[in-house]
């Protein structure tokens, strides 16, 4: 149980079968979560709204068009939900509108490591959702399979996840100032797990014609390089990640960033403590110094490690991921207590034939 007597944990999922087959499962699971905690909510009433309006006919037919398999999840999806596709769809639409409400936090940690590179990252979000969300274990019948942290209501990928290609993808809400309609973030995320290599996956997030914005970090079992890759409609900054970094939400590229965002109290102040503490890190980062800064309280009001009630984005953090990037294979764990030395889960990815030296 968390400090405030919550549930904390996942519920393992395991599907396969066509992009409609995983979906209807996705749906059935978060089916409850979704009608009782996650309709009544402003944001979801507000996304229902804008269904049939101009900007998501045209935003639901350049999926169709140009993510097919996506939309046939997103349709499995509605239908496990008992729910219209058009009111699913915008829900996972929720990060390419302007809006107040904040959807979906996140920190994460990365840098080169001893034998390859480390992932770690913890997934911030809506607190009425501890206890409801899932760890799926995904066996497409085209595509990839993946593991991936999943939200009731919504589509695998914009949290973090690794495919059996061993491409581990974190991922960090970004809130621009100006949003066109075009493909939704989730959409582009959810392609990222169908990648073969980091190249295919930046080509992905490079998608033109793209709406919300997000910040990825990318990185691949044997691969020589660590990317980090903030994506909004405004352009893709792509950096290479040569000593431990960290980042929160909002874009830290000033090309970016000089088109306008909203940056929230917490986002600043947990990426000024990251940073911070990464101040003194020396070349390689190793897991209990990752999971330290993740579990980082000292600012009382505004920690990285988020688990208050009254928190002022609304977003509690629900598990954090460690993903450990070798030559030959990635070594996973999740926790979600406050005490990473319990484990929620665990496993690895070895691509057979394991692509050769990480660095």
């Amino acid at each position: 149980m968390s400090p405030e007597g919550r549930p904390m944990s996942l519920s393992p999922l395991n599907l396969s079968g066509s992009a409609y087959e995983i979906g209807l499962g996705l749906g059935r699971f978060g089916r409850d979560a979704v009608h009782q905690r996650l309709r009544p909510l402003p944001l979801w009433r507000s996304l229902a709204a804008r269904a049939g309006s101009a900007a998501a006919q045209r935003m639901q037919a350049q999926v169709q068009a140009q993510f097919p398999r996506v939309w046939d999840e997103l349709r499995g999806l509605a239908d496990g939900l008992e729910l219209p596709l058009e009111e699913v769809f915008l829900w996972n639409c929720r990060g390419d509108f302007v809006q107040d409400a904040s959807v979906d936090g996140c920190t994460t940690v990365f840098g080169p490591a001893e034998g390859g590179w480390l992932i770690a990252h913890n997934e911030d979000g809506l607190p009425a959702l501890d206890g409801c969300c899932g760890l799926l274990h995904a066996q497409p019948g085209q595509g990839l399979g993946f593991t991936s942290f999943v939200y009731p209501g919504s589509i695998p990928g914009h949290t973090f996840a690794v495919n059996a290609r061993g491409l581990v993808s974190t991922v960090n809400n970004i809130r621009p100032s100006a949003i066109p309609a075009g493909l939704p973030r989730q959409v582009l995320a959810r392609a990222v797990l169908d990648a073969e290599s980091l190249a295919q996956a930046v080509a992905v997030l490079s998608t033109a014609g793209r709406a919300g914005a997000f910040h990825h970090a990318l990185g691949q079992v044997g691969a020589s390089q660590l990317f980090s890759v903030e994506a909004c409609s405004g352009g893709v900054a792509v950096r290479e990640i040569l000593r431990p970094a960290g980042h929160s939400n909002h874009l830290l590229d000033a090309a970016l960033d000089a088109r306008g965002q909203r940056i929230t109290g917490s986002s600043g102040s947990r990426q000024r403590r990251v940073d911070a503490l990464l101040a003194g890190v020396p070349a390689l980062l190793d897991e209990a110094r990752a999971l330290a800064i993740l579990r980082d309280t000292a600012d009382a009001e505004l920690p990285v490690y988020r688990r208050a009630a009254d928190d002022p984005d609304d977003e509690n953090t629900l598990a954090t991921a460690v993903f450990r990037i070798a030559a030959n294979s990635v070594e996973w764990r999740v926790h979600c207590q406050p005490d990473t030395r319990e484990v929620e889960a665990r496993g690895s990815v070895r691509p057979d034939p394991a692509p050769g030296p990480a660095r």
